[in-house]
Order: C-alpha cells, then structure tokens, then sequence
C-alpha cells in the first residue's frame, strides 16, 4: 500500500467553502469519512472556527453550486443531500451526499476511475488550499490519475505533490517524497532527465520558497515573476513532481528488491 499527498489551491471565487475558509483563518475543515461509488459521493465533514465562521460555512455547503466537492465549476444539475449533524459555538459536523449527472466530476471520481477501488480519502482544507490523502495499491497508476486530475480542475486551481510513500511494513516504512517535501531539487541523473522548462520551474519554485512552510511565494506570484502564464507554471511544476516521485519510488523498489536477492 501507498500513501499518496497532494494539494488543491483554489483561487478566490472558484470554490464557496475555499472563500469562507479564506475569509477565517482560524476556521478549517477536515473529514470524518469520504466514500464513492461510480455514481455518487457521500462525506461526514467536521468543521472547527469561531460562531460566524460556522455560519458561513453551513451556508456555503447549501449553495447550489458546492456539491460536496464537485469539480465542475458551472451549476451542473445535481442532486446534493446537505444535513448538520451537530452543532456547538465551535464546531460543525455536515453530511453532504450528490447523485452525479453526465458533466460532474470529483477528486474521488477521478481517482476511482484510474487507481481502482479499496481507497482510502482523508481531507484537511484551511484557506484556499485543500489537502488530500489516499491510501492505494502500490502498482496504482499514479501518474495517470494526477494528469487526469489536472486537466479536470482546470486554471482556477493549483495542485501540488506532497508526498508518496510506501506503507508496506516490509520496505520498513520508508518513504518516497517528492520535491515538495524535501525542499529541494534532486540531483543528477533523475533531475536532468526532466524536460528544461520543469527543471527551472521546479527549481525557481525552491530558490523562491514556494516549498517552504509557510510559504514565501504563493503560485501566482511566482508565475508573475517567471512571465509565465499560472495555468502553464502549475502544469510544469505537478508534472516534475510527479516524475521525480514516481521515479524515486522505483529506484527504492529495485534497491530493495536487490538487497533482498543478495
């Protein structure tokens, strides 16, 4: 089994739960459960922040354009259950359920239909960025679903590799990270075998503390820096991310499986 992290970054007036979050700095939201199923999402959300934080978050989750994680940035005609299941001056627990038309799309959509079922989602959203994290098979396609997912969240939203690492207690726990975790760029062959364009992205993006925590550059200033459209910066940046995990993870795999044969 693998752990596998990553990051949505919404820009303002993209996402109504992002804005609200943005809006309170003391207010997050992280799941309690997430499941799916071809046709439909269901979650229990809990959410922690001052009274009116709440307030507006309860209303974001009911606007008709939210749909619990819905990628579709127009209204795309689903049905989406909304229920506060408890409430208290500092806490919020929610249960959205949609039926998925023919246009809607999802994180967890996007990952059943590339890496399989038997996942794991946890979330974590503070802000305009949202984390994820699914625990999969080890020889899920990995790069697959991020391109996919990629080409669904569109320009409105940044995304970021975190980490990738193996859970299998016989490789001893040891992870493979991408760039965003190490804080730096890898070295020889494997960095140099990325194309040029996501090689200075990638290393632009350490020189300038966009993978320091906090960060000292968000995307869009870096993008504005490097005359760069953000769109083709965040492109770049979750595709040299994603070459340099899935290409560690192999390199670990072989060492291991050598050391094992000797």
């Amino acid at each position: 089994m693998r752990e596998f992290v990553f990051a949505l970054e919404y820009e303002p007036g993209t996402n109504p739960v992002a804005d609200v979050l943005a809006d309170h700095p003391d207010a997050s939201v992280r799941s309690l459960s997430c499941h799916v199923s071809a046709d439909s999402l269901w979650r229990v959300d809990l959410a922690t922040g001052s009274e009116t934080a709440l307030a507006e978050l309860e209303a974001a989750y009911e606007t008709a354009d939210y749909f619990a994680d819905c990628l579709v940035k127009d209204d795309c005609g689903a049905d989406c259950e909304v229920q506060v299941l408890d409430r208290s001056s500092d806490t919020l627990v929610v249960y959205t359920y949609w039926d998925r038309t023919d246009v809607c799309t999802s994180v967890p959509h996007v990952a059943r239909e590339h890496l399989g079922d038997g996942m794991l989602f946890e979330t974590y959203r503070e802000g305009g960025r949202y984390r994820w994290r699914i625990v999969l098979a080890s020889d899920a396609p990995i790069h697959a679903f991020f391109d996919a997912l990629g080409e669904e969240v569109g320009e409105c939203t940044g995304m970021e590799m975190l980490r990738l690492t193996e859970l299998d207690p016989e490789h001893g726990g040891n992870g493979a990270a991408a760039g965003a975790e190490t804080g730096g760029v890898a070295n020889g062959a494997l960095a140099d075998s990325l194309p040029t364009e996501q090689r200075e992205a990638l290393q632009a993006a350490v020189d300038r503390g966009y993978y320091e925590t906090p960060r000292r550059i968000d995307l869009s200033e870096l993008a504005e820096e490097l005359d760069v459209p953000r769109s083709t910066l965040s492109y770049r940046l979750r595709r040299a991310e994603a070459t340099l995990a899935t290409t560690f993870v192999s390199e670990a795999d072989s060492i291991e499986q050598l050391a094992a044969g000797l």
